[in-house]
């Protein structure tokens, strides 16, 4: 019998698009990411140090799709935006 493997026990593969992100005086760290290891779609998620992690509901079938979805985010609602969010899925 085979025992399901918990998410928080598993790697993660992190693009190397990840990384810290600023415009406007505001900073935040963009993740992106998926099991290590797999095909699975990409993950998207931003942590703004001062108010949590938005995380996207969609899935990605490559890397430079999370990143483009972040930067539409960021040219229509702004960096600010991240900040207004407690620990939610924005998109």
């Amino acid at each position: 019998m085979e025992t399901a493997v918990d998410d928080e026990e598993r790697d993660f593969e992190h693009s190397t698009l990840s990384g810290s992100f600023t415009r406007d005086g505001e900073t935040v760290d963009v993740e992106i990411f998926r099991f290590a290891g797999t095909q699975d779609p990409w993950q998207l998620a931003v942590v703004h140090m001062s108010s949590g992690t938005t995380a996207w509901r969609e899935l990605f079938a490559t890397e430079q799709d999370a990143y483009r979805a972040f930067l539409e985010a960021v040219e229509r609602d702004g960096l600010a935006s991240f900040g207004a969010v407690v620990s939610g899925v924005l998109h």
